[in-house]
């Protein structure tokens, strides 16, 4: 039966956890956790923060764009989120005349906030347990296929019915490693307009060099504003649409953070995978690490290279480069600390107490005795495939941008093969125009060229030929490894690498399968296709073994507090601002200021470039009422807050609600995070409040904007 979910599982109540450890659940908060966040120091209630009755801080927190956090900051909708979280809606309003990126974007009243095609936000509005409906019909003897195929059906039958409420999205996600099913309904709204965006050397300072390091120097904002049609309502974008009345928003506090100062974050975390087994672990290090790194590195040298020799260039690529660099650096911060912070070896312990555990007692060894039989069998074939499963996604389809566009191309060849109506061929390929429009836009030919070339070279170079799809194999033993030609050659003559070409074909149709780049796409996916049978037969060996191993934990370990790993629903994480030791004789403050920005500044430096502007306001020391007591302006700041992707644009508020901060990253030295918790070392960087109102006063000259804002 259907129940609104107002605590998930009874089970909370009589866990313990340390305070910074847990991305909660916000609608379930128990005893405990009130406890330990009002000892910290939070004022508000249960209910202040979250409601579905009356009001609440969750009213004032968005997804946004899909994959980050936002919030409502006035009783107008302004909406906070980061720079790089904003980044990609800049570029596309960007060009060198008038070049929003670099100089920043200030909107002085409301008749210049620019509408962004394709942006939402969704605001949650319900929470349902749908546990009993998702497993209804599933049994103990099934295999893991007929268990999903049953939970797919059932799925499918429970959302049928939202699919007509206009501007309601809703997703029924697995908990505990689908031991529990809920449903979240949101709001969506489609008019979201940019009003905000600091220059480049203020949103990006620090850019590749900087990401996941402390300290920083970063003010990652942009400011938008939510619009709804002259109802109130929830509305696409039009003209006559006005900005949205807030149901709730967070004042800004321009007091400032100390050591031990209560800090709480409210977002949209998008991943982790804390109660996964050792061979989880050994294969991000040794297998899918690696091989994502080794492929991005190779992506980036070639972005870098084009992107610094032309400024139009370096626009169209800012918010690809930025999505591509942010997860190989990721990816080589978590290798290196998950060896570091002998994540593996813990979790090795842990199962060898877990088998104590279960075969201590007749009926635990009954239910848990052999899950590591399937376990293991799962992670067998996925080591023997990981790497080449990376490969054809970073090095294949979605290495090459013109491979991956014609990915999109497959359905109309497929009717042109089928000899399906000429008509109903043209008016399909009619309607990628605006898709093509899209992507040339933003495409450099001679860029893509030699990214496509040097990847197709990697695969080749460290896949074995059994894994590899068989065009690559075949162009590298042709060329001796060297795709330099090959490439040249098939961009001169496919159609997706030239925008008259591409029109040309949509005005008249015809197959692709001589197309050397389509052709290439559909053999990297025909590979894919067989290197997926594979997986799913790994997961139908293992993932049952995996769902008890996490019932058997919360079994096992009754005193703790299990809140559910990350999947991009709505958390609470509460914590303190505080400095930490990274390492022998290496001790951080848990605060930086403006002196360490104008300290890192490297005139022409993409990466550490400062405006004009700014150095005239720092070189007079212009703070106004935002410096602190010291006279410095803080510009980014520490909590024990525990965030993951996702988080970003989270705010971060102080004990009476007040916005205090925005979340923004995690700190190197606990890159392990989204897999193993690491209390001594992990951080959430935060930008200052402080440096987010100096930037739209003195940068941005946006008195407009200050007005509108609550500071207390």
């Amino acid at each position: 039966m259907k129940k609104t979910l107002l605590i998930v599982m009874a089970l909370l109540s009589v866990m313990i956890t340390r305070a910074d450890e847990g991305m909660w659940l916000p609608y379930s908060l128990n005893g405990q956790n009130l406890a330990e966040m009002q000892a910290l120091g939070c004022k508000l209630t249960a209910e202040q923060i979250f409601s579905f009755n009356e009001p609440s801080v969750k009213d004032a927190i968005v997804q946004f764009g899909g994959g980050c956090t936002g919030e409502i900051i006035s009783p107008e909708g302004l909406l906070l989120t980061n720079h790089h979280c904003g980044l990609s809606y800049v570029q596309k309003h960007s060009s060198v005349e008038h070049d929003y990126l670099t100089d920043g974007f200030w909107a002085n009243n409301r008749n210049e906030e620019l509408p962004n095609p394709g942006l939402s936000v969704l605001f949650l509005d319900k929470v349902t347990d749908m546990t009993e409906n998702v497993l209804y019909g599933v049994t103990a003897e099934m295999s893991e296929a007929e268990r999903q195929a049953t939970i797919d059906k059932n799925l499918r039958s429970l959302t049928e019915g939202y699919k007509t409420k206009p501007f309601h999205k809703v997703e029924i996600v697995p908990f505990y490693s689908g031991n529990q099913y809920i449903l979240f309904e949101y709001i969506e709204y489609k008019d979201v307009r940019l009003v905000c965006c600091p220059p480049w050397g203020i949103g990006k300072f620090g850019a590749d060099t900087d990401n996941w390091t402390w300290p920083r120097h970063k003010g990652d904002f942009n400011i938008f504003r939510v619009y709804v049609d002259q109802e109130g309502n929830p509305a696409n974008y039009s003209p006559d649409n006005v900005p949205m009345k807030s149901k709730w928003y967070l004042p800004i506090n321009l007091n400032g953070v100390k050591p031990g100062d209560y800090a709480m974050i409210l977002g949209y975390p998008g991943s982790t995978d804390r109660y996964s087994t050792s061979y989880t672990v050994k294969n991000v290090i040794e297998e899918e690490g690696p091989a994502i790194i080794d492929c991005r590195t190779t992506k980036l040298n070639n972005y870098r290279k084009h992107m610094d020799a032309d400024q139009e260039v370096f626009i169209m690529y800012a918010s690809k480069q930025a999505s591509v660099s942010n997860y190989w650096k990721y990816y080589i911060g978590q290798v290196k600390q998950l060896k570091r912070n002998h994540v593996y070896e813990r979790r090795l312990a842990q199962e060898e107490e877990f088998k104590a555990w279960a075969n201590a007692d007749p009926k635990r060894k009954a239910e848990y005795g052999s899950i590591f039989d399937g376990i293991e069998q799962k992670w067998q074939i996925l080591d023997e495939i990981q790497k080449s499963f990376v490969y054809h996604r970073e090095a294949g389809w979605n290495g090459g941008e013109a491979i991956g566009f014609s990915r999109r191309f497959m359905r109309i060849n497929n009717m042109i093969t089928e000899k399906e109506s000429k008509d109903d061929i043209k008016a399909a390929a009619a309607k990628m125009q605006p898709a093509v429009d899209a992507f040339f836009k933003d495409y450099s030919m001679p860029l893509d060229r030699d990214v496509t070339a040097a990847l197709l070279a990697l695969f080749y170079k460290n896949i074995s030929a059994d894994l590899m799809p068989t065009e690559i194999l075949r162009i590298g033993q042709e060329n001796g490894g060297d795709f330099t030609e090959w490439v040249e050659k098939a961009f001169e003559k496919s159609v997706f690498t030239d925008k008259a070409r591409l029109e040309k074909w949509i005005q008249k149709p015809k197959s692709l399968d001589k197309d050397p780049l389509y052709t290439l796409a559909t053999n990297i996916i025909d590979s894919y296709q067989v290197l997926y049978a594979r997986y799913a037969e790994a997961q139908n060996f293992g993932n049952a073994g995996e769902r008890l191993y996490m019932k058997g934990l919360m079994e096992m370990q009754s005193d703790r507090n299990f809140y559910p790993d990350a999947n991009f629903t709505m958390r609470l994480t509460y914590g303190t601002v505080e400095p930490y030791k990274a390492a022998d004789a290496v001790n951080y403050n848990y605060y930086t200021t403006m002196d360490g920005v104008m300290a890192k500044y490297v005139p022409g430096n993409w990466e550490f470039d400062i405006p004009q502007d700014v150095r005239d306001l720092v070189a007079k020391k212009d703070y106004g009422r935002y410096a602190n007591e010291n006279g410095e302006l803080v510009v980014n700041f520490i909590t024990t807050n525990d965030i993951t992707g996702g988080n970003s644009g989270s705010p971060v508020i102080d004990g009476e609600g007040n916005l205090i901060g925005l979340a923004f990253d995690g700190n190197w030295e606990a890159m392990s995070g989204d897999l193993s918790f690491e209390n001594k070392v992990q951080r959430t960087i935060c930008m200052d409040a402080r440096y987010l109102l100096w930037c739209i006063e003195k940068v941005g000259k946006c008195d407009n904007i200050i007005k509108e804002l609550v500071i207390k």
